[in-house]
């Protein structure tokens, strides 16, 4: 994909790292528009500094302090980027080229996917335990077979099962001292996805794509932690890598691991695009589904772990949906926090 090699190169100098100027944000309210202000950029750069603050379990402060040691890291984690030599990128599932062919063609029938799904016996115990938690089931019914969770949710219902599905091992702790941040990661990128999903839904747009494209920065979070333990391994220092460094990581090049998992699980063109326009959204562009997902996704699960988050007023203000529709998402993103 030249196309998508020359956008990662354009990121980083030729020469090798250098301090960024400027640092890539998670939400990115789009320039040209009346209503943007630069009040609007600072609420969203509180909503991502308290995304942190609970993401990485520590206070502010914690998370300004920097070394020449830590910028050493962070100059190791660019240029494995740049070389996209990423020890940490999760390898493409094998039935995820079939799936997405199937999921997206209108002739295929429940029976051809559930057919791909047993294939994969690991994907199989994964759907089930997903179809049956609070996230996606229905009602009080167990689903105890594929077909089953296929003929109950439907092929557009059952799209975003497999999504997480394909996600969720991917971003299950290893060990004791990811178990936090895991967990968190986990609930905030589901939080993201549905609302990516349900205001897809309501602009009639792809509502498979923008759960998945949703759930790509949780597993770019977890992807960056893993490669800068593994840097600190490589030292020799087996310390759990400092708040500092994991901010900065995760911050500076959470986009371009996005696009690297895209380009790596070999995603239609479009599903980049998504990606593209949340992180580098046009003059009056029309706002994505993704980047407003992000936004209440994001204020939603720190409102629902007591954490500081963002205004009513002010989410209103900064995403494009009406009241009651704004309404409909957060009632379904509390039943499935609560849940």
């Amino acid at each position: 994909m030249p196309g998508f090699l020359s956008w990662v190169s354009e990121l980083f100098y030729t020469s090798g790292p250098k301090p960024q100027t400027s640092e890539p944000r998670l939400f990115n309210p789009v320039a040209g528009e009346s209503s943007t202000t630069e009040q609007d950029s600072l609420l969203v750069q509180n909503l991502e500094n308290h995304l942190f603050c609970w993401l990485l379990d520590s206070p502010p402060s914690a998370l300004k302090t920097g070394t020449h040691e830590s910028n050493q890291v962070l100059e190791q984690l660019e240029q494995r980027l740049q070389d996209q030599k990423i020890e940490e990128l999760p390898r493409r599932p094998l039935t995820l080229p079939m799936l997405m062919r199937a999921l997206s063609d209108e002739s295929s029938d429940r029976h051809q996917v559930t057919d791909i799904i047993l294939s994969d016996p690991s994907l199989t115990d994964q759907l089930l335990q997903i179809a049956n938690s609070p996230y996606f089931k229905p009602g009080d019914q167990t689903i105890e077979s594929v077909d089953h969770a296929v003929f109950v949710l439907g092929l557009d219902g059952i799209r975003s099962v497999i999504s997480a599905a394909v996600m969720r091992p991917m971003m299950a702790a290893r060990n004791s001292r990811e178990a936090l941040f895991a967990q968190r990661v986990w609930r905030w990128g589901l939080a993201c996805a549905r609302a990516a999903e349900m205001i897809a839904r309501i602009q009639g747009q792809d509502t498979s794509a923008h759960f998945m494209v949703g759930l790509l920065p949780a597993l770019s979070y977890i992807t960056l932690r893993r490669e800068i333990h593994r840097i600190y391994l490589t030292s020799g220092d087996r310390q759990e890598p400092a708040p500092a460094v994991l901010r900065q990581a995760l911050a500076r090049y959470h986009w371009v691991t996005t696009q690297l998992l895209a380009n790596e699980w070999n995603l239609p063109p479009k599903y980049h695009a998504y990606l593209l326009a949340a992180e580098r959204p046009a003059p009056d562009q029309e706002h994505t589904p993704l980047n407003d997902g992000m936004i209440i996704g994001t204020r939603e699960a720190l409102r629902h772990a007591h954490q500081r988050n963002l205004a009513e007023e002010k989410l209103l203000h900064l995403v494009r949906l009406d009241e009651d529709q704004l309404a409909r998402v957060r009632k379904a993103l509390l039943r499935m926090l609560e849940d």
